[in-house]
């Protein structure tokens, strides 16, 4: 069994020392789903809600997310992402939206959690942007879909 790397010897929460690793490309994706009602569905698909241009404002959350995570994630490293995607999906039959983020570095570590972080906080945003009409949407599944680069090597779900 691997041990856990965030803490040290005598069990306390440490940063990972990434000092003496080498610079490597490294890519993280991320998906998530908020699943909402017939009238929210509605205002996102024909951009009528209120608030404005749902799945943009979202888009652009989920970017500033990703680049702030170290500020939220007490043990993560800042890192200089190269490239944030967020990408959203309309599922009429679901009635919710897929949200993914794609995130790149190259860098001593990997952005998985840029990655979970940008898509939470979009579906976050959407959430709060649509909740004077529905307070029952439900966040659902956010989950690493891959990651390459890095000592651990490539995962895909």
């Amino acid at each position: 069994m691997e041990k856990l790397t965030h803490f040290d010897s005598r069990g306390q929460a440490i940063m990972v020392d990434v000092s003496e690793k080498q610079d490597t490309s490294r890519v993280a994706v991320a998906t998530g789903y908020i699943y909402v009602n017939e009238a929210v569905y509605k205002a996102i698909e024909e951009g009528t809600a209120a608030k404005g241009d749902v799945l943009g404002v979202a888009r652009i959350a989920g970017i500033m997310a990703a680049k702030k995570t170290s500020d939220v994630i007490p043990l993560c490293h800042p890192l200089p992402l190269a490239k944030c995607n967020i990408d959203f999906e309309l599922l009429s039959e679901e009635k919710a939206v897929k949200a993914k983020a794609t995130v790149k570095v190259t860098g001593k570590t990997g952005v998985e959690m840029e990655a979970l972080h940008a898509v939470t906080v979009s579906l976050l945003t959407i959430y709060d942007m649509c909740k004077a009409l529905d307070k029952r949407m439900e966040i659902r599944d956010v989950h690493l879909d891959s990651k390459s680069g890095g000592k651990s090597g490539d995962f895909v779900r």
